[in-house]
């Protein structure tokens, strides 16, 4: 894989740093990948936003590559894939943490950040959003927004971790299915 210094991942276009690969190409550990600096990204390049993100997996569903998360209902960014269908899920090096944790801290609800955060948006050939500095993007269709039902958890600590994020109904998680339709590594 090609380095790419920061002063001039900035001034490079989307087709300068990523390059598309298959979903069976994708040469991360799920169990690694999952819940490492990973912000997931809604919206066009008029309007989108993006928050963090420690829940989910990949796998195959009705045949097709997915990727499932899970978000709280109250979430912008879940609003938002519910009107356009489709997201990124944007995986970065370690040395974004802090970009990436400044992503988690407000909402863009009410709050400038996409605008604060120093990280560079790119659109991607199919018009969704994602950033610059991401090592790996998968673009997703939205497939199903589903309530995780409390009594549908069988293990203890599972019913504990629903019962506790079930106190508010703004709290309630919804599990998000998306159809990988693209993914993108850095060159």
């Amino acid at each position: 894989m090609k380095k790419t210094n920061h002063v001039n991942v900035k001034e490079m276009n989307f087709d300068q740093l990523f390059k598309q690969i298959s979903p069976e190409e994708i040469g991360d550990n799920v169990f690694t990948l999952v819940g490492k600096n990973l912000v997931i990204t809604a919206g066009k390049e008029d309007h989108y936003n993006s928050m963090t993100s420690s829940l989910g997996g990949l796998g195959i569903l009705f045949r097709k590559p997915t990727t499932w998360c899970i978000l709280r209902a109250d979430r912008y960014t879940l609003e938002i894939i519910q009107k356009e269908q489709t997201y990124t899920l944007s995986y970065f090096p370690n040395e974004y943490k802090e970009q990436i944790l400044f992503l988690g801290s407000k909402s863009g609800r009410d709050s400038e950040k996409m605008k604060e955060v120093d990280l560079t948006s790119v659109q991607t050939p199919s018009g969704d959003m994602s950033f610059k500095e991401a090592r790996l993007i998968i673009e997703c269709k939205l497939t199903e927004i589903t309530t995780a039902n409390p009594n549908d958890f069988y293990s203890q600590e599972a019913k504990d971790w629903i019962n506790e994020a079930y106190k508010e109904a703004n709290d309630y998680r919804k599990l998000v299915f998306g159809e990988i339709t693209h993914v993108w590594v850095k060159k």
